[in-house]
């Protein structure tokens, strides 16, 4: 055995302070004992055979795990074919839609969504699926003088996939038609509450929140659905992709997950990516915010680099698969969505140490990095646009310029549009319903905590502490989890966009019942509240516990009291849904005008019932995004001007026109805002009426031509034959042959 000595010291200080150093290293060494012999129990517990305890309590935690996914799936099940079968009860009381017939089933079909159904219709009774996608690709009858490929057109990329499963499989012996189109539309809602419930999952650690968010979807659902506007809506088939996109997100972004579960969201991912956007135009735009809100993840370093760079392929190969599927859609090329990718693709290229220095060196290299990408972007998108034909980037332009009030024009078409619902501001009874429904107070309240914490986490990496890892990102507080991050970046950029456009509420909406579902049942938020709360009086793992287990659970209780007699009464309600006047036009179109060589001019809402329901060809489709069919709407619409006989005739006989059909509730339209009424837009862009000052000047000799064709007199019954009325319709025959009465 070694002896140690010890000289002594003469001065008493140095002796106290050499004991003091030799106690820390004896300290120091006992730790290191300790920290030894526990590797070696570790190493030894690891090589213990299958039947000792180690191995038992193993055992018991993936059992407890699998029984904890196994519910939770079966809950997620259970939740999205409820929410199916709601919907399709609720759907057949509202409009009788087993008990009436194939006329009134087809009415139904609201607003422009008949058309697509339309198409749908044609695809299943071609002799063949690729004869009926041929005559869609050629499509001449549709609209007069026009031969256009419907599929790009109009995204009927669901008709298709649908007619094909439809002729394909066994369903033709078990259901009609209209009952399949409308139960895939009902099963995609179907997944979209599902993913909700496994989104709010995913985040909050249980399966609670997921019933709790689809609780409040449900109880949301005018403000979180647009079925009620149309069933075959393209935002109805987009959605649900779309929410699947961002449950695969939220998982792929996640700390605590396996390799191979990190795989699978990868590749979910990707299918719902190019899903998205294939079967919506629009989607592209939708793909744009999440990518910046990736991007800010990204030069925030809130998220691996190597994750970002994957969802950069996904994204780029998506545009460029739909770009060939969609006949080389040159929006897709123009789009923000691709101009952003090769901005922070070459930015990153030439910034390699962006992240790297103190805190003011970094936060400079950030402002660098900002101007770098959004420069290139725009120098990508201008060359673009210059390079590729002209396309409707200046009237969109045009279109937000006076949406926010920088310019003033009397021009119909912008006009309209900002009339329409989805571009108005959202009116302060979409936040009393959210209030009433309690989900916006818990809203505001969980994405608050998260907010902070978010810029804690964004404050010291930019500082230069480490990215959290699976063990330390519980010690970071909620918000340096990259999935949280990412869904506080998407709530707030969609959140402000709600503010400006009301369609947008229906992307927000339903976030926001899975992102306050998440944060109350998520014990993690609740102990980032509490570790800065700094309380002692109670451990707050145990309370956070407590907390994520009670609210929900109080929550859930008074949402099921109040609101549960409510969906069963509207259930068991029959409601009558009928419209006598329209199913008399249809029926007299039907049985008094050649289908063949009729050609009606109406409102773009009727055209699609009409072209639904008798197959006749109309002057313009219901499409709000093509400017050329809002064009042909606008020489449409002057039927309701205050333009004379001749004039109208000349537009109407452009288009070719037979029929045109002139409708009460749009002649007579009464309204409290008289600015958005179709006639008030019509007489400012034809400079008929001028507003100066509060004072109205008219500039016109004629009459209203609605009302002045109804008298019968010369000019009016030179040009046009009235052939069908009633109630609500007046159908007007344009003369071939002009005959002059005096």
């Amino acid at each position: 055995m070694t002896e140690f000595r010890c000289r002594r010291s003469d001065n008493p200080e140095d002796d106290e302070q050499h004991k003091d150093e030799q106690q820390e290293e004896s300290n120091h060494v006992e730790e290191e004992h300790q920290a030894e012999e526990k590797d070696q129990v570790k190493e030894v517990n690891s090589h213990e055979a299958p039947g000792r305890r180690p191995s038992r309590l193993t055992t018991s935690g993936f059992l407890q795990r699998l029984l904890k996914v196994f519910f939770g799936c079966l809950a997620a099940f259970a939740c999205g074919m409820l929410y199916g079968i709601y919907l399709s009860t609720y759907h057949d009381r509202m409009f009788s839609f087993s008990t009436t017939q194939e006329l009134e089933r087809e009415i139904s079909f609201q607003g422009g969504s008949g058309l697509y159904y339309y198409y749908y219709k044609r695809l299943i009774t071609a002799p063949s699926l690729e004869r009926g996608l041929h005559e869609l690709m050629e499509d001449n009858s549709t609209i007069s003088g026009q031969t256009i490929n419907a599929v790009q057109r109009l995204s009927l990329y669901p008709e298709l996939i649908t007619s094909f499963i439809y002729r394909v499989t066994n369903w033709q012996e078990l259901t009609d038609p209209i009952y399949f189109y409308v139960g895939v539309v009902f099963g995609l809602q179907a997944i979209y509450v599902t993913s909700l419930f496994v989104c709010s999952w995913v985040m909050s650690g249980t399966w609670v929140a997921g019933m709790l968010a689809v609780s409040w979807y449900v109880i949301n659902r005018p403000d979180t659905s647009k079925l009620d506007h149309g069933i075959a809506l393209r935002e109805n088939w987009a959605l649900p992709y779309f929410s699947c996109q961002v449950a695969a997100l939220t998982g792929f972004l996640s700390n605590n997950i396996s390799s191979a579960t990190e795989m699978l969201c990868y590749l979910t991912m990707s299918a719902t990516t190019f899903t998205f956007l294939l079967v919506w135009d629009n989607s592209h735009y939708v793909l744009f915010l999440q990518s910046l809100c990736l991007f800010l993840m990204d030069c925030f370093d809130l998220v691996p680099p190597q994750k970002i760079a994957d969802i950069h392929r996904v994204y780029l190969g998506s545009l460029l698969l739909v770009y060939v599927l969609q006949f080389q859609n040159t929006a897709l090329l123009s789009s923000p969505l691709l101009s952003l990718l090769i901005g922070s693709v070459l930015a990153r290229y030439f910034q390699h140490k962006m992240k790297i220095g103190p805190l003011v060196a970094r936060v400079m290299k950030l402002f660098l990095h900002f101007h770098l990408v959004f420069t290139t972007s725009l120098t990508f998108s201008y060359l673009v646009k210059k390079l590729l034909p002209p396309s409707d980037g200046d009237f969109i332009f045009k279109f937000f310029e006076v949406k926010f009030g920088l310019n003033i024009t009397t021009d119909f078409v912008p006009n309209f549009l900002l009339c329409q619902d989805s571009f108005l501001f959202p009116s302060v009874d979409l936040l009393v319903r959210l209030t009433q429904a309690s989900v916006l107070p818990f809203y505001v309240l969980v994405l608050v905590v998260c907010f902070l914490s978010t810029l804690h986490a964004v404050y010291t990496r930019l500082s230069g502490q480490p990215m959290a890892d699976k063990r330390s990102a519980g010690d970071a507080g909620v918000g340096g989890c990259p999935a949280v991050a990412y869904h506080v970046f998407h709530t707030l950029c969609f959140g402000g966009l709600t503010l400006m456009f009301d369609g947008m509420k229906f992307f927000w909406t339903p976030h926001v019942c899975m992102f306050a579902a998440f944060g109350i049942c998520s014990p993690e938020l609740w102990m980032t509240v509490f570790k800065r709360l700094k309380l002692k009086s109670i451990h707050p793992v145990v309370l956070s516990l407590i907390l994520s287990t009670a609210v929900p659970t109080i929550i859930g209780f008074s949402l099921w009291r109040e609101y549960c007699p409510r969906v069963i009464s509207e259930l068991s309600e029959l409601q009558e849904f009928y419209n006598p006047d329209l199913v008399e036009l249809l029926s007299w179109i039907r049985m008094q005008t050649p289908a063949a060589a009729a050609v009606f001019a109406a409102s773009p809402q009727l055209m699609g019932t009409v072209r639904l329901c008798s197959g006749a060809a109309v002057t313009s489709l219901p499409l709000y995004t093509d400017v050329e069919q809002l064009r042909r709407a606008e020489d449409t619409y002057q039927v309701y001007s205050m333009r004379s006989a001749e004039e109208v005739y000349k537009l109407l006989s452009s288009q070719k026109t037979n029929y045109v059909i002139i409708e009460e509730s749009i002649c007579n339209e009464l309204a409290l805002s008289k600015g958005c009424r179709i006639k008030d837009l019509l007489d400012i862009s034809n400079g008929h009426v001028v507003f100066d000052k509060g004072e109205i000047f008219s500039f016109t000799k004629n009459g209203r031509f609605c009302h002045e064709i109804k008298l019968n007199y010369s000019p009016y019954t030179n040009y046009f034959t009235r052939v069908f009325w009633n109630r609500l319709y007046h159908v007007y025959k344009v003369n071939s042959v002009i005959s002059f009465q005096y």
